[in-house]
């Protein structure tokens, strides 16, 4: 990930902070198989050196952006960078304080906590990815205040209160608009800083490509990057919904070609069926049709 970093330009300086804050806190070996290993990387050299100067510096970090903007994949290579075990919490309607913190259970016959994410970070010095935080009810927000300012402190009900690790960071992840979520109250956005994550480049985009897909031809890469762009214009301009402005998506269906299956169909079930609105797939695949050819063969993608 380090030499990965280099090869992105971030300075020299905060790669080095990085190596201190990993030689200060090193990982027990009994926790490394959490650590993850990224499939996808982040490219955006400015947003890198924002986020790593800001955990360096004891903060918690708030990924706030649009659809595809890799704001889970950002807070996943920054738990590889820093070679810290993570632990994953998504919130939804029934999450609250017991699943972030534990709750008893019988062990041996007798009471035991049964450790949540939440508590494991703090002991461990794990970073918490807290996925869709504006989804969150007030019980589990209430949880996070103490853990998250200068406190840096648990009191867990029965139990001795637990101070945080020093190398224990949050990284939560907040999405405008989509259902369930509502606006982030002052009092939790005050305990991060914030990153408004901008939309991949078309650059970033066949980095990305390449890497995934090696033998992907260079100008079917460009093409493909250039489609995705074309959608997002569309979805920034009210012509088309988010649905189908999907990275995923392209992705599956660049892996559906190298299986075998012809380019346009492949692409239909990636990126045009993703919405359920006749007219609005039909826009889509005429986005398709002004870029790529009728059709698109195996030999032609794959150099």
């Amino acid at each position: 990930m380090l030499n990965f970093l280099k090869s992105e330009g971030v300075d020299a300086g905060i790669l080095k902070e990085i190596e201190k804050f990993r030689a200060e806190h090193p990982t027990e070996e009994t926790l490394r198989c959490r650590i993850p290993e990224p499939r996808y990387l982040y490219y955006g050299k400015e947003v890198w050196e924002e986020a790593i100067t800001a955990l360096v510096c004891g903060e918690n970090l708030l990924l706030v952006g649009p659809k595809a903007t890799g704001k889970n994949v950002l807070a996943e290579n920054l738990a590889a960078v820093f070679a810290r075990p993570s632990w994953d919490v998504s919130f939804y309607i029934n999450t609250d304080a017991a699943t972030l913190l534990g709750t008893d259970t019988f062990t041996g016959g007798a009471v035991a906590l049964r450790k949540g994410p939440i508590y494991r970070c703090a002991e461990d010095g794990g970073f918490g990815i807290l996925d869709e935080i504006n989804m969150a009810k007030n019980e589990s927000l209430a949880v996070l205040h103490a853990t998250l300012d200068f406190r840096r402190s648990i009191d867990m009900p029965g139990y001795d209160r637990i101070a945080l690790h020093p190398a224990a960071r949050f990284i939560a992840t907040m999405n405008y608009g989509y259902a369930g979520t509502r606006e982030l109250n002052e009092a939790l956005a005050s305990r991060f800083v914030v990153i408004d994550m901008p939309a991949i480049t078309t650059e970033g985009l066949v980095k990305l490509l390449k890497r995934e897909f090696p033998a992907l031809s260079p100008a079917y890469a460009d093409q493909f990057a250039g489609l995705f762009q074309d959608i997002q214009k569309k979805c920034d301009g009210g012509e088309l919904s988010t649905k189908s402005l999907d990275l995923r998506g392209l992705l599956a269906a660049v892996r559906l070609m190298r299986a075998g299956l012809e380019g346009n169909r492949a692409l239909e079930l990636g990126l045009v069926n993703k919405s359920f609105d006749s007219f609005e797939r039909q826009l889509v695949t005429d986005v398709i049709r002004t870029r790529l050819p009728e059709c698109i063969r195996f030999e032609d993608v794959f150099a």
